[in-house]
């Protein structure tokens, strides 16, 4: 039988209202007993005296570009980026290129996630065809496929009426809708967000309205389908607004928010720097105030990372021609411990409920939980380990980050996936049994 004590940790497990110091037994991967002063002869021990013991952390947002862009990650460097942040679960977005529209697509997705996923993947198809906006895709044959998820992101369904068929469908296979709302025709060009620093900058900028329009737009449609609705990397004041909105009258809504915005705004651009452009932009002050009351409410659910990873080449030079998008997954937690729980936003058990306990609610699927006899996806982090970001670190193949050298506090210790180590800070990344 092959078994784990973790010794000696700080549980913190909202699922099952349970917190303090205990041991973690895991049996044959699964989770066998939580309790204090655990005796398991032959167990192998992890002593986690002084750190945190949570379920895995899920990420419902994320960009691992394979098949079609394994130049800026795959499947096997961003699982094992995932592995080192402390993230067991993830779902990454279906813009690869071919797309993911199609159960031919997403059965061979799932055979290359099969062979070199370090943690659990769950699919996520496209809603229409090519990404083009025009054709649904045969939603019901993708889910017989695995396909529960499906999104656009990186752009909008512009058009309404073809959204609204899919949002039907997916209705009626009970297939989560993960929204990025931008209506494009706003764009115009921009770069990052339109305001005082963008003028300085002598920026194109992107209004709050290209996300606020969508965002309502798109939880009307939720509203009249009956679909399930999940709001991606939010990042405006109203966008909070229409979230609680949503939720008093009962709609089918969530949302998440991403670590870079409750963590900079635009004022904290220093230049025209390439790390900074991401879309959504990051936003006004007051924007990222009220996504940080928005998480501490409540009203914004989840915290996922919207890990996008590029080639050097294409976060260098001016915004105005650099790729969207910075890497997330191996920075998430520390920043917030940093900047939500170290700051008295949220308290701990909450930070674990929006990592780890509502995405995996909100997905439907049996993780965010210590409950005996639970897969045994555990994160363990060092609540006090005060460290600077170095971007040179990072397994994922993507650099491209804006909090290199930045001081946080907060780093993953191990992760366990199905009760076998898969990062272990003092060895690094465990795959297939060997340690790299």
């Amino acid at each position: 039988m092959d078994r784990i004590l973790i010794r000696g940790g700080y549980v913190l497990d909202p699922a099952n209202g349970r917190e303090g110091r205990m041991d973690v037994l895991t049996e044959d991967g699964r989770i066998a007993r939580v309790a204090e002063g655990i005796e398991a002869d032959g167990a192998e021990i992890y002593d986690a005296e002084g750190l945190l013991v949570m379920p895995g952390l899920v990420d419902m947002h994320v960009h691992f570009r394979e098949p079609g862009f394994e130049y800026k990650e795959t499947i096997a460097t961003g699982t094992a980026a995932a592995a080192r942040g402390g993230v067991t679960t993830v779902c990454p977005m279906a813009n690869t290129k071919p797309v993911i529209d199609s159960p031919e697509m997403a059965r061979r997705l799932k055979a290359i996630i099969d062979r070199d996923a370090l943690v659990h993947v769950m699919m996520i198809g496209t809603v229409t065809k090519g990404l083009a906006g025009k054709e649904v895709c045969d939603l019901r044959a993708m889910a017989k496929e695995g396909v529960r998820l499906v999104s656009e992101d990186g752009k909008s369904v512009m058009d309404s009426g073809v959204y609204a068929q899919a949002m039907e469908i997916c209705r009626e296979e009970d297939i989560l809708v993960l929204a990025h709302c931008e209506d494009i025709n706003l764009v115009r060009g921009g770069v990052m967000h339109e305001g005082k620093r963008s003028k300085e900058l002598g920026l194109p900028g992107i209004t709050s309205e290209v996300e606020d329009i969508i965002t309502a737009r798109d939880i009307f449609l939720a509203r009249q389908t009956g679909a399930r609705l999940h709001l991606c990397h939010c990042s405006t004041a109203f966008s909070v607004e229409m979230v609680r909105q949503a939720k008093a009258a009962g709609l089918p809504v969530s949302a998440e928010v991403c670590p870079h915005h409750f963590t900079l705004c635009d004022e904290d651009i220093p230049g025209d720097d390439a790390n900074y452009k991401m879309n959504p932009p990051l936003r006004s002050r007051e924007d990222l105030e009220a996504l940080r009351r928005g998480l501490s409410e409540g009203v914004m659910e989840v915290i996922s990372t919207d890990h996008a990873p590029h080639a050097d080449d294409e976060k260098t030079g001016s915004m105005r021609g650099a790729a969207f998008g910075i890497v997330g997954l191996e920075t998430s937690f520390a920043l917030a411990w940093s900047e939500l729980v170290l700051t008295g936003l949220l308290t701990p058990m909450q930070l674990v409920e929006r990592m780890s306990m509502s995405p995996a609610r909100i997905l439907k699927i049996p993780a965010g939980t210590l409950s005996e006899g639970a897969a045994a996806d555990i994160t363990i982090a060092d609540p006090n380990k005060r460290y600077v970001i170095d971007k040179e670190t990072f397994v994922s193949k993507g650099k491209n980050t804006p909090f290199d050298g930045r001081e946080v506090t907060g780093e993953i210790a191990a992760t366990l996936v199905d009760g076998a180590f898969v990062y272990r800070r003092e060895c690094g990344i465990v795959r297939g049994g060997s340690e790299r």
